[in-house]
C-alpha cells in the first residue's frame, strides 16, 4: 500500500512527532506506516485523513501486489 503521508505532512509543516501527537500514537508507527512496513488500521487510516482534511482514499493507495 503506497500512502502520501509524508507529501501531506510537508503541506501542514508537520513533523512525524506532531502527527503521531494529533492522532495518539508513537512518532515510529507514523515512520513504518510513512516506509510501508506497517499498514494501519482503518480506525487510524480515518484519523490521519481527518489531521489532512482529505478522503483517505487521497493518502492511501492499493498497489497491484495488494
Amino acid at each position: 500500500m503506497k500512502n502520501s503521508i509524508k507529501v501531506e505532512r510537508a503541506k501542514l509543516n508537520l513533523t512525524q512527532q506532531d502527527l503521531a501527537d494529533l492522532i495518539s500514537v508513537s512518532r515510529q508507527t507514523i515512520n513504518s506506516i510513512e516506509a510501508g512496513k506497517y499498514v494501519p488500521s482503518t480506525v487510524l487510516a480515518l484519523k490521519i485523513a481527518k489531521v489532512f482534511k482529505v478522503p483517505m482514499e487521497e493518502i492511501f493507495e492499493l498497489e497491484e501486489s495488494d
